[in-house]
């Protein structure tokens, strides 16, 4: 595909944004905002519930308006990643000039890259307040949400990219992760395609086909039920074309350090600087992505018998949940099935105990819902291990 190889050599040397890890919050976005002063336009748009100031970055002089936003829940931070990287590539002056000066002469691309301050530095999906931003769209009850209207009614964009991360959880019908994930929002009830969610959904199946060279069988396609409280459909109700994006998992990337290179690949892909346009793509190949499944775990510990049990082999399934200590976030691996339902799933990582006698937690019962210390073998020996996360 068309400069994608040399963009991949060429991409941790030139085009990562110095952002790591899952935790970013505002104070790790200043840096970066002063470093792009002299080629994007930095404006501070309005201020959160608590007092935060949210800052928009305009980029280009083109007539095609793109408008995007990043970090709507605080906890999903790979797209804002990705964003700056997008803005590294676009600013850097070396390489690939050409493909970027049509770029900044077709679009005016400006981006939100953390609507919501609040929850990023809480680590939490809702806001300061507690509300989950992405149902605002009709009360337009938070300070975050009236400054997101208020910028999609005075820019009037011909885009918008409605940039989000999912959970662990999700995989596709093929049994893969779902690590990156996509949404042409419905704009009624009945989920008429008009001709801004058609317009969403074919660029939606041209970036398919480049990430399918990178992750087959591992991008997924959500559930688009109408829901007017939510942002994406709003604006395709207001006959915008919106694409939602979903940074999820991809085997052992907890940090998602990988998916935000998949959504930067992504972006130049939309923007048709990387691959070649092809008329075979219709928006009805966006329907051949599969749905996005819940059918995924963090962790399946199968064939072993609990200590003070019959002799009965068993399995049990281990999410992460992911808590804020001290700056950093910590997995923390809870029960979510045993038995039966724990072999419904597919997991991220498999222990196989191969009939071996355990002690979970130093006790000899377990329970959903409970959160893992140490899983210890027969011998005395620590069967899981966390130290990867």
């Amino acid at each position: 595909m068309k400069h994608l190889t040399e963009i991949q050599a060429l991409y941790k040397a030139h085009f990562r944004a110095p952002l790591e890890g899952r935790y970013i919050r505002l104070e790790h976005l200043f840096l970066l905002l002063e470093e792009l002063q002299s080629d994007c336009k930095i404006n501070i748009e309005g201020y959160s519930e608590f007092g935060k100031p949210i800052h928009s970055i305009t980029i280009g002089k083109g007539a095609i308006q793109i408008f995007a936003w990043s970090q709507m829940h605080g906890n999903e931070s790979t797209t804002t990643k990705a964003v700056f990287d997008f803005l590294y590539f676009l600013t850097q002056k070396t390489h690939f000039q050409d493909i970027i000066e049509v770029f900044l002469s077709t679009y005016t691309f400006t981006v939100i890259p953390m609507l919501n301050p609040d929850g990023s530095e809480l680590y939490t999906r809702a806001n300061g307040r507690g509300v989950d931003l992405n149902r605002d769209a009709k009360l337009l009850d938070q300070s975050e949400s009236k400054l997101l209207r208020s910028l999609f009614d005075s820019l009037k964009p011909q885009l918008c990219l409605n940039l989000h991360g999912q959970r662990t959880i999700y995989g596709t019908s093929s049994n893969k992760s779902a690590t990156v994930s996509f949404l042409a929002p419905a704009a009624d009830e009945v989920k008429t395609i008009t001709p801004a969610r058609k317009q969403a959904m074919k660029s939606i199946a041209e970036i398919n086909v480049m990430l399918q060279e990178l992750i087959p069988g591992m991008v997924g396609r959500y559930d688009d039920t109408f829901n007017d409280n939510c942002v994406g459909d709003t604006f395709q109700m207001h006959g915008v074309p919106t694409i939602l994006f979903e940074a999820g998992h991809y085997p052992l990337d907890y940090q998602r350090e990988f998916t935000r290179e998949l959504i930067f690949y992504s972006f130049l892909r939309l923007f048709g600087m990387i691959g070649e346009p092809s008329s075979a793509i219709t928006f009805n190949d966006y329907f051949k992505i599969p749905d996005n499944e819940e059918n995924f775990r963090d962790i399946l510990v199968k064939n072993f018998v609990l200590e003070g049990e019959a002799e009965e082999i068993t399995n049990c399934t281990l999410q992460f949940t992911e808590k804020l200590k001290d700056g950093a976030i910590q997995f923390v691996p809870i029960v979510s099935e045993i038995g039966a339902e724990a072999t419904v799933f597919n997991a991220h990582k498999v222990i196989d105990c191969e009939g071996a006698s355990i002690l979970i937690n130093s006790h000899e019962n377990v329970f959903v819902g409970e959160e893992i210390v140490t899983i210890v073998g027969d011998k005395g020996v620590n069967v899981v291990f966390f130290s990867h996360i």
